[in-house]
């Protein structure tokens, strides 16, 4: 199918790329679309998708080009694809929680073809991503960024326009630094509260209508609650990779970050002892196991 300007591409069509795709399709957008993975693809096309055979074939069909990618090595491997597909206006959209060097080396790959890339994640669950309330963290040009809004606008609940490519990822690990301690804080707090008898339904109940909670409490605290982790909405793993890529910034611009350090030391050993794959708020079942809590 011939390329129009608005025409969406989506590589990536994972958890957060299947909902945020979902949405554009309802919204009558023409999404074509990319994935590894052939189940995703056919679960793409079944609701209107169109599927094409691989990175380039989407940016060949498609105005604008979404990146929803898990590693750096994809993510480079993406773009040298979309790089030698590039055509005239190809705007790229890069969504993903990546160290700011492999954001800037893929800027540069795609640049020397004459396409922009925006660094703009987003903050957010699966859960956020399927009702469309994600937080939206856009950075690069303001042309970019006023072609992609539209895009936004469908995707998530509000957008922050930060500036120069790069102010995203920043924001970004600001953010991801909050739901890192506070996921933590979380866990402690209902551990606690089992461990002295009380009622995890009620700690949460009431915990929710005092200065003490947070919007993680009120994501993560019910699947602690309930003691079940699947499906993830974010996986404990991709949690403790962020949080990684964040420590390492904070170390390059010389702050000190004693929680997020004990934070990552929790999330290190829930991730040894199998937890890796759930969602995060499984560092409460991990706490209890070391507490001799026993539901």
């Amino acid at each position: 199918m011939g390329r129009t300007s608005e025409a969406i591409g989506y590589v990536g069509l994972g958890v957060m790329g299947s909902a945020m795709t979902s949405h554009l399709l309802e919204a009558g957008r023409k999404v074509h679309g990319f994935d590894v993975d052939p189940a995703r693809m056919e679960a793409f096309a079944g609701k209107g998708g169109i599927a094409e055979s691989s990175a380039g074939d989407v940016a060949r069909a498609s105005g604008i080009v979404v990146f929803s990618l898990p590693t750096v090595p994809i993510l480079e491997s993406v773009a040298a694809e979309v790089a030698a597909a590039a055509h005239d206006n190809l705007l790229c959209v890069e969504t993903g929680t990546f160290p700011l060097d492999a954001k800037q080396s893929a800027f540069e790959v795609l640049a020397a073809a004459g396409v922009e890339l925006m660094d703009v994640p987003l903050s957010g669950t699966g859960l956020q991503a399927a009702d469309a309330t994600l937080v939206v963290f856009a950075s690069g040009s303001p042309t970019g960024f006023e072609r992609a809004k539209p895009i936004f606008d469908v995707i998530g609940r509000s957008t922050h326009y930060l500036g120069a490519f790069g102010n995203g990822s920043i924001m970004k690990y600001i953010a991801n630094l909050l739901v890192t301690i506070h996921n933590l804080s979380t866990a402690e707090a209902h551990a606690l509260g089992m461990a002295a008898g009380m009622d995890p339904a009620l700690v949460q109940t009431v915990m929710s209508d005092g200065v003490g909670a947070s919007k993680i409490f009120d994501i993560r605290g019910p699947m602690m609650v309930a003691d079940h982790y699947e499906p993830p909405a974010a996986r404990l793993d991709i949690i403790l990779k962020d949080a990684t890529i964040i420590k390492a910034f904070a170390e390059s611009k010389g702050v000190v970050t004693p929680l997020l350090d004990a934070s990552l030391d929790v999330y290190r050993k829930s991730s040894e002892e199998g937890l890796g794959d759930l969602d995060a708020a499984a560092l409460c079942r991990f706490l209890e196991r070391r507490s001799g809590i026993y539901r």
